[in-house]
């Protein structure tokens, strides 16, 4: 089969498409052909093997796809030759052996795909669905009637944060930083979207919440933003981090004052049960249609280096996935 690997720790380019077999399943196993392979962040922090998670060489990347059942193995009941199935990193903590042709993964940390839910869809649903939910109702505690605001909006983790406050009654403000990106934040269900790229932006989230902040913020970039979300935010308000790519200096005295709860957010370290119910929520909503999954760009499998570069550009707008064998 065909597969990324990196034979070495660095940037994208570090990564190779390489020609080795394909694994074989064992008790408890099932080997996946991968049609889509989501492309998260936290692929690009393993490459360069400072990441919390440091695999040994050479590994393939990813932890997340979607695909069909190719084989099982021995012991495995729940799954056949056939079903379309997807694959979640934050339920199995496994961040690689997506990128190829073949994924093999224990049937346990394995989901049934919905039938209205594509490939390319699916492969945006295990890690920034799962942050999403975690970030606005586990960590952020959010309730319906609330203003959430999503303070960089239109990539994966933001869309799908739109689209779960919408669904759970809460009000949504959105910001993104071209044009293209407000279409996005608003399409999602966004009450208001603001452009981060401008000055005074703030002051109109100040201004669609009577003055008073909003209630709860997601954070997708702690270190340009959390400063000014404590600002912004509501007294007694809540922030979620669940971004950052260095430091930032706050005032400690603005939580203070305002007795803000300041929260991290990271899938790693949610209990397999919670992870399990907080994917038969979203199972729920993809099923039922009141979630679906954004798909920016996809890219072929042997493009995995520029797809790399592609989740890290500023102006994200939805998921960036790899396309394995052909896309039904």
């Amino acid at each position: 089969m065909k597969a990324i690997r990196a034979h070495a720790f660095g940037g994208p380019e570090t990564l190779v498409l390489d020609e080795i077999p394909a694994p074989e399943p064992g008790p408890g196993q099932v080997l996946i052909e991968m049609k889509a392979a989501g492309v998260n962040p936290a692929d690009t922090y393993m490459l360069t093997g400072n990441y919390a998670i440091t695999p040994d060489l050479p590994y393939i990347p990813g932890g997340d796809c979607a695909g069909v059942v190719a084989t099982v193995g021995p012991q495995v009941e729940k799954f056949a030759p056939g079903d379309r199935v997807f694959v979640s990193a934050a339920l199995g903590r496994d961040l690689s052996g997506c990128y190829a042709e073949y994924v093999l993964r224990p049937a346990e940390n394995i989901l049934p795909l919905p039938e209205n839910v594509g490939f390319a869809e699916a492969a945006a649903i295990g890690v920034p669905y799962v942050t999403a939910h975690l970030a606005l109702f586990t960590r952020g505690r959010a309730q319906a009637g609330e203003t959430v605001f999503i303070h960089g909006a239109s990539g994966a983790v933001g869309t799908a944060a739109i689209q779960l406050a919408h669904r759970a009654g809460m009000r949504a403000i959105g910001s993104a930083g071209s044009a293209a990106g407000l279409d996005l934040v608003r399409a999602q269900g966004a009450e208001v979207a603001v452009d981060h790229s401008r000055p005074g932006y703030l002051d109109q989230v100040r201004s669609a919440t009577g003055g008073e902040g909003p209630a709860l913020i997601l954070e997708m970039l702690a270190n340009a933003n959390l400063a000014a979300d404590m600002d912004l935010a509501a007294p007694f308000g809540r922030i979620v981090i669940v971004g950052c790519r260095g430091e930032i200096v706050i005032s400690p005295r603005v939580a203070m004052m305002k007795e803000l709860d300041i929260a991290g957010t990271a899938v790693w370290n949610a209990p397999r049960t919670r992870v399990l119910d907080t994917l038969a929520d979203i199972g729920a909503g993809l099923a039922d249609g009141s979630l679906r999954p954004v798909v920016n760009r996809t890219y072929p499998l042997a493009e995995a280096a520029e797809a790399q570069r592609d989740v890290l550009r500023p102006g994200a707008r939805g998921k960036v996935v790899l396309t394995g064998r052909m896309i039904t």
